[in-house]
């Protein structure tokens, strides 16, 4: 049953391997997750049409608020995981990839009932108007209404199956939804395909995740005989050890992802008073912003079983020079992406829309959120290695400060200050901010954990 190969990449392997070896397929996933959404969004683009255009974005926030679901029994179970795995606790590795499974399925139908019996309520609070109205209530039918729980089962699926350091089928089963997702766009959307418009892309949406489902499902069965991951239901049990587990990292990661909805909403509606085309703006300027973002955040996602493993089993040594190696990796990329996006905002802005209102206010909206990339990239990647080491008040502690204490507050001075345009720059406050505390609340646990590590050696020695 045991699986040396992995063994061997989480205990022995040079760390740049190792690091490499887990966090690359994991970000190819997190780019092709990106790309797809893009896709919605460069083929909604296509009909020269705010209108539909706007509707993709201001669904946006519910589809974000999966990710609540997603990082609940997602990160909290594949954290628990990955140390059970480093002590060596195999029946607990299984117990918590069932409880986490059979608790997504729950929410995922939950969502999508609760969605459904009050449906215009939350139109209305995602800011929709009579205009936008019809048609995100069309794309939120396919993405939510019917495909709450594949969209949140396949990326919870994908935590567990990497939580053992299979990132490559992980990355795998994410991907094989994303490319169905991108061919399938321009037959539901578009007026030589089916012509359906952003409800064309909430199809699509669907169908997508429903693959990805399938193929981890496939993948279990294939491999039952030689992974901890297992989704029987004999194994689905509230026990408290592993509800408590979960729970305290999970909990406050989903927190932290619906504060991430809170805020979006907040952003959208400032921007909404504003007109349809800056509302669509603002959507091609975050998407396309989320391509480095979401690169960095699977960058942090795919080290985060081996941080679990190496913390779990004693080996902080190893642990600090994987953390180390990451940043050094994130950081020079996103520098990089900073200064091709502030020289070349207007014509990635092009790519989505011909409409030179929307590709000014996209060139103004992107170049200020660039500049926050770097500073958001060492935040995410410091609330990984807690929710990896089983910190989740430390990672909810850092959810609070960026939305509550900052990035709100930052969105209603700086839209006062200088209306639309201060928009753009909040996160990159809030991040510049954080990512100085990130910095110095590493270092203090780095010196925690070296001290008692030293500890523990003269304890053996005596």
């Amino acid at each position: 049953m045991e699986d040396k190969q992995k063994l061997f990449l989480f205990e022995q392997a040079p760390v740049p391997r190792a690091v490499l070896s887990m966090a690359i397929p994991t970000v190819i996933s997190s780019l092709v997750m990106v790309i797809y959404n893009l896709a919605d969004t460069y083929f909604v683009g296509m009909l020269n049409d705010p209108i539909q255009n706007a509707a993709v974005t201001l669904a946006a926030p519910l589809l974000l608020a999966f990710n609540a679901v997603n990082n609940l029994f997602g990160v909290g179970s594949s954290s628990m995981m990955s140390r059970a795995l480093g002590r060596k606790e195999y029946d607990t590795v299984r117990r918590t990839s069932a409880f986490g499974f059979y608790c997504s399925v729950f929410c995922g139908l939950l969502f999508s009932f609760i969605y459904i019996i009050g449906k215009n309520p939350v139109l209305t609070i995602l800011g929709t108007d009579a205009q936008t109205v019809t048609a995100t209530g069309n794309y939120l039918k396919w993405t939510v209404a019917c495909g709450a729980m594949p969209s949140i089962l396949n990326v919870v699926m994908a935590y567990l199956v990497r939580s053992e350091g299979a990132t490559l089928h992980a990355s795998i089963g994410t991907m094989s939804g994303c490319f169905l997702n991108i061919l399938l766009d321009p037959i539901f959307i578009l007026p030589q395909g089916l012509n359906m418009g952003a409800a064309g892309a909430g199809l699509a949406t669907f169908l997508s995740n429903c693959t990805a489902c399938a193929y981890f499902f496939i993948l279990l069965y294939v491999k039952r005989k030689k992974t901890y991951v297992c989704i029987n239901p004999r194994m689905f049990r509230f026990k408290k050890a592993i509800v408590m587990g979960v729970c305290g990292v999970g909990v406050p990661a989903a927190i932290q992802n619906l504060l991430n909805v809170t805020g979006m909403t907040v952003l959208n509606n400032f921007t909404a008073s504003f007109g349809s085309d800056a509302v669509a703006a603002m959507g091609i300027s975050y998407k396309v912003n989320m391509v480095p973002m979401q690169i960095a955040l699977g960058f942090s996602q795919g080290i985060m079983p081996l941080v679990s493993y190496t913390y779990a089993s004693g080996d902080t040594k190893r642990m600090k020079r994987a953390i180390v190696f990451s940043v050094k990796i994130i950081l020079g990329f996103t520098a990089a992406v900073v200064v091709l996006y502030y020289f070349g905002a207007g014509f990635l802005t092009r790519l989505f829309m011909e409409n030179e209102n929307i590709i000014d206010y996209g060139t103004s909206f992107l170049r200020g959120m660039c500049f926050g990339l770097p500073f958001l990239c060492m935040d995410f990647l410091a609330v990984g290695i807690f929710q990896a080491l089983g910190m989740g008040k430390k990672a909810f502690v850092f959810a609070i400060l960026r939305k509550i204490v900052m990035e709100i507050p930052a969105l209603y001075i700086l839209n006062a200050l200088f209306p639309l345009y201060g928009l753009a720059y909040a996160q990159t406050v809030t991040e510049v901010i954080l990512a100085v505390t990130a910095v110095l609340v590493l270092r203090n646990l780095f010196q925690k954990l070296s001290q008692n590590s030293s500890l523990a050696n003269r304890e053996t020695v005596v």
